[in-house]
């Protein structure tokens, strides 16, 4: 591997930043120095309980935990973290340590409206006046409160209200169609559903009010529909926002215990349907604080910026970020390469998160964002979603900034953080991810089961973390959780990833082992993507393939026609648009082309890793074994 160096720690990190405040802090109660990033993160994975008990207290999230009940069990997934311990998420938010009452604290920008700023005073009163609605409509602790809603401030405080009643949340984006959203939320049966009655896309105006009534109608148990009326439709469905906010109670916050269901997120549903993956109240809490204070160097003052949508695990990463003091920049709309950057100038962004395509995509229009903007206050970049190439990093620091600190970030949905990434005391490499991040001890198991540095292998965590799901909803006993993520290596966390880590801590990501479409931050498992292909009349099997690298980003769908049928240009638009309405606009293929059938495993599975990589010029016999294949001719196509 290359050793280029392309950003340095200030000299003064340890007294300058939080993490070497921390370090300095721990180093003082241990009577030991953990000040230097490897000795830190050594203690972190081989301490747990001391560590986490120490960024429980640190960060303030409550008392003095004596060690033995920080964690009550190592064993995953059965792991019981601070099992004396109350919590509540909410309350964590919405203190903001060292945030004015008169602060602003959300900035919020959108295609589809004026920009919004709320300070902390405003989102205290939008929480308490949602949580009043949820009262009134009969949400209690453990019900589910389902958001059809964008990245706005309200959606931000609808979370706030479920959590502070000990309600469980869980969001999609505005952009998935109906089917998947019923794929998600009839799976949690949501008492409320909230809903906003379309958007804007760029130029583009979509109206959701038809799809809303279908999804409400189709969801058992539910008892209200509240539509925002965000393009302003005279016939909402249901209750207004308005009206459902309509009284100001206050504020309170259930006390719930450490590991009570906060929300749920979902997979990508590319083997069936998603799955829908249980957070909890503290996990959350400490992990986030954990991560935006000690890595991203994140407190009072800063502007902490994620372009996501509500469908992403990356939009519940950055709405934690007041737990620290930090301030919130939210967007809803379309990325525009050059607006993404006039938008950090004018919200006065210090760290700008983003994904490695959308940093390639301006890379590739020859964007250069330093002369369209004024990023003087950015002091972080963060990509996540893909790994990001050298030619990336390039990218960054000779077009974007010479100072930020450029964080790749590895993680996912199912821990709903970073487990790799950066740190102000470490130094970035060419195309790699800085460190380790604290509390995960990641590591790299050939077959066996055993550890190498410098070499290949699947990405494990053997050690449990706080943000580790509680569970998947749905699966009381946890077979499915375990078969999901601790089947392969028994008592270790399989996540799915090839990975090498350096002599250095650094490491590299080869790639997933499934096949996610990831585009604008709209997350598709491949499932859901079939199942509206192959409903089409005419289509007998599909396959999707994403070319998705530095130097393209194509999606490309492959349909086996039924006998007598041709793909004209008519069953081409029909596909297109079904996708476009029933899953979302960002996943239209741009480009549909025939084949005579899908390859498949001996077992039946459609091969589409082994389909990328031949498009992608690898050699077939190197892509895939034709002895695992039923139908080896299938591959002539694609050869």
């Amino acid at each position: 591997m290359r050793n280029e160096v392309l950003w340095l720690p200030r000299p003064d990190a340890v007294e300058s930043t939080n993490i070497g405040r921390f370090g300095q802090w721990l180093s003082r109660r241990e009577e030991r120095d953990l000040t230097s990033y490897p000795a830190l993160w050594q203690y972190s994975v081989e301490h747990l309980r001391p560590f986490w008990g120490s960024v429980w207290e640190y960060f303030g999230l409550g008392k003095t935990v004596p060690e033995h009940r920080v964690l009550a069990d190592e064993t995953m997934p059965e792991t019981v973290w601070f099992p004396d311990e109350t919590f509540n998420y909410a309350r964590a938010v919405l203190t903001a340590p060292g945030v004015g009452d008169d602060e602003v604290i959300v900035r919020a920008y959108s295609d589809t409206r004026a920009p919004v700023e709320w300070t902390l005073t405003d989102l205290r009163e939008a929480v308490a006046r949602a949580r009043a609605g949820l009262i009134g409509h009969g949400v209690r602790r453990g019900d589910r409160v389902a958001a059809w809603m964008p990245n706005i401030p309200e959606t931000f405080a609808l979370m706030l209200a479920a959590a502070s009643i000990g309600a469980v949340f869980s969001s999609c984006a505005p952009e998935f169609g109906s089917r998947a959203v019923l794929d998600r939320f009839s799976q949690i049966e949501p008492k409320v559903l909230v809903a906003v009655d379309g958007y804007r896309y760029g130029a583009k105006e979509i109206d959701r009010t038809a799809e809303v009534r279908e999804v409400a109608a189709a969801l058992p148990g539910l008892a209200r529909v509240v539509t925002l009326q965000y393009l302003g439709a005279s016939d909402p469905e249901g209750e207004t926002w308005d009206r459902f906010c309509a009284y100001d109670d206050g504020v309170e916050f259930e006390p719930v215990t450490f590991d009570h269901p906060l929300y749920v997120l979902y997979s990508s549903g590319t083997t069936g349907l998603p799955k829908a993956i249980v957070h909890s109240h503290g996990g959350m809490a400490i992990e986030h604080a954990k991560m935006h204070s000690l890595h991203h160097d994140l407190g009072v003052g800063d502007r902490f910026f994620w372009y996501s949508t509500t469908g992403w695990m990356m939009w519940n990463y950055l709405v934690s970020a007041p737990i620290v003091g930090a301030g919130i920049v939210l967007f809803d709309g379309a990325p525009d390469p050059v607006g993404m950057w006039r938008l950090a100038e004018e919200s006065g962004t210090t760290f700008f998160g983003t994904s490695a395509p959308f940093l390639m995509a301006c890379r590739a229009r020859g964007v250069k964002p330093a002369r369209e903007a004024n990023l003087s206050k950015v002091r972080g970049i963060g990509s996540t979603g893909a790994p990001l190439p050298a030619s990336g990093f390039d990218y960054v620091y000779g077009e974007i900034s010479e100072t930020a600190q450029l964080q790749s970030l590895s993680g996912g949905t199912d821990l709903c953080t970073g487990f790799l990434g950066g740190a102000p005391t470490v130094p970035v490499w060419r195309g790699e991810l800085s460190c380790r991040c604290l509390g995960a001890d990641v590591r790299s198991f050939d077959p066996d089961g055993e550890h190498a540095i410098g070499r290949e292998g699947e990405l494990v965590i053997v050690s449990p973390m706080p943000s580790m799901p509680v569970g998947l909803w749905g699966d009381p006993l946890r077979q499915r959780y375990r078969d999901t993520y601790l089947m392969d290596f028994p008592g270790v966390w399989r996540h799915g990833d090839w990975i090498t880590i350096t002599e250095r801590g650094s490491a590299v990501i080869s790639g997933r082992s499934d096949a996610t479409l990831n585009r604008g931050g709209v997350r598709m498992g491949t499932a859901e993507f079939y199942s509206v292909v192959e409903s089409i009349e005419g289509v007998a099997d599909s396959l999707v393939v994403h070319l998705d690298d530095e130097k393209e980003d194509q999606l490309l769908l492959f349909v086996a026609c039924k006998d007598g049928v041709e793909l004209d240009e008519a069953l081409r638009q029909r596909l297109k648009r079904a996708l476009r309405e029933q899953l979302s606009p960002r996943h239209v293929p741009d480009a549909v082309r025939q084949i005579p059938a899908v390859p498949r495993t001996l077992s039946g599975k459609k091969v589409e890793i082994p389909v990328k990589k031949i498009l992608k010029g690898v050699a077939p016999d190197e892509a895939i074994s034709t002895d695992a294949l039923a139908n080896p001719e299938a591959l002539r196509a694609f050869i």
